[in-house]
């Protein structure tokens, strides 16, 4: 075969196979299993925002090359959002740029910003698509863990900030932060934050920061970091519309940064997709602008499905680390009969209760640290989660 005196893959990306949600995904779909691994929804969002997009369609908005910046509609979109809910001014002109969902954001903004050598800290366990970013851009990772802390009533995942700030070398370009954190669901506090901001100023580094569940925190408040003094000239704030509006599949997300930043990042970007989703941009133009009582509607019905499934979760003899936001309850196997390898219990659960999980050990550098934790979605319909419940219970009897 031509090429194979090498092998035929990058080697930035030889450590980086099929992705585990692809893997799990098949997975259910092969042994019909209740798929609680990938993080989507099995419900449309807002009627009124499908409306949006069928109405752009057939009024040719779209339909041929958007903006490469993004239509101004989303952008004034994007910027009055920012400005309602956090008091964030951006200009929709050279501050806003709409992407391919949040992980082409997230690419291109470590590939504009990242050369080889530089090193990126990012918070462990990381989306899959961290990792292989900064890969791609020559970048080293270094992780931070989270820790799992169980020292008090309700178990959680800690961020230790002393560890944080011994990972800064003189290397470093970037902090890549998620808040709220998938997958463990932690929700960084004001107080970490400006720790996190603090460090950041100090150092001169900048700042990625990945906040696609920002509408979707149920303890605590979202904090965006550019809020913070000192941090908006060197944040780069990610978001997108799949996780708030239930609409996974049309990929339109944005990025907010000053604009030298965001000329970096669209200079990547424009490489990567050029442009896309343009019936899908006038729609989410829309749904920005929805009353709060939508936003809060989606929180609260989360909320109550997450209590739901950490309540079923730990009857059938898991910890559970309830998360104070995103779609993930994050669980530690081992109280059910000295289990601890993740991988090799989430490949079997569909055959032994008929559920679909994800094992948190592919999010990790350190996959000893991540062994025994599997992460179950419960962004699924009530009467889908309460069935996964009573199938997971059967674990109590084995």
């Amino acid at each position: 075969m031509p090429g194979m005196g090498r092998p035929l893959l990058n080697r930035r990306l030889a450590e980086f196979g099929t992705t585990i949600f692809a893997e799990m995904s098949a997975l259910a779909q092969r042994t019909g299993a209740i798929n609680l691994g990938q993080g989507f929804p099995d419900t449309d969002g807002p009627e009124q925002v499908r409306e949006a997009a069928v109405r752009a369609l057939r009024k040719g908005w779209g339909n041929q090359y958007p903006p490469g910046p993004g239509v101004p509609e989303l952008r004034h979109a994007v910027a009055a959002h920012q400005r309602r809910w956090y008091g964030l001014e951006w200009d929709p002109d050279t501050e806003v740029l709409v992407t391919a969902g949040a992980t082409e954001a997230i690419a291109a903004a470590l590939l504009a910003l990242v050369e080889p050598g530089d090193e990126v800290v990012a918070l462990e366990p990381y989306y899959d698509s961290y990792a292989a970013s900064i890969a791609l851009a020559g970048g080293t990772r270094v992780p931070v863990t989270l820790h799992p802390d169980t020292s008090t009533g309700t178990p959680f995942y800690r961020l230790d900030l002393d560890k944080l700030r011994a990972a800064v070398t003189d290397r470093t370009r970037l902090l890549l932060l998620n808040s709220p954190h998938n997958p463990t669901g932690t929700v960084l506090s004001r107080a970490e934050l400006t720790a996190i901001a603090d460090l950041a100023c100090e150092r001169d580094l900048l700042v990625v920061t990945d906040e696609v569940y920002e509408h979707l925190v149920f303890d605590g408040d979202h904090v965006p970091i550019a809020t913070l003094p000192g941090m908006r000239d060197r944040t780069v704030t990610i978001s997108s519309s799949g996780k708030t509006f239930s609409f996974t599949g049309w990929k339109v997300g944005w990025v907010t940064a000053e604009p030298g930043l965001l000329t970096a990042v669209r200079s990547a970007k424009q490489y990567l997709t050029f442009v896309s989703a343009g019936p899908f941009q006038y729609a989410i133009a829309e749904a920005l602008a929805l009353p709060d009582a939508y936003f809060t509607g989606l929180r609260d019905e989360l909320r109550a499905k997450r209590d739901r499934l950490a309540d079923g979760l730990a009857e059938a003899g898991f910890t559970v680390y309830r998360p104070s936001g995103t779609y993930f309850v994050t669980t530690d196997i081992r109280p059910l009969g000295g289990e601890s390898d993740g991988v090799a219990f989430c490949r079997a659960l569909p055959e032994r209760c008929g559920v679909v999980a994800v094992p948190n050990a592919v999010f990790y550098d350190h996959r000893a640290e991540g062994a025994p934790f599997v992460r179950f979605a419960f962004c699924k319909r009530t009467d889908v989660v309460e069935e996964a419940i009573r199938r997971l219970s059967k674990l109590r009897t084995h």
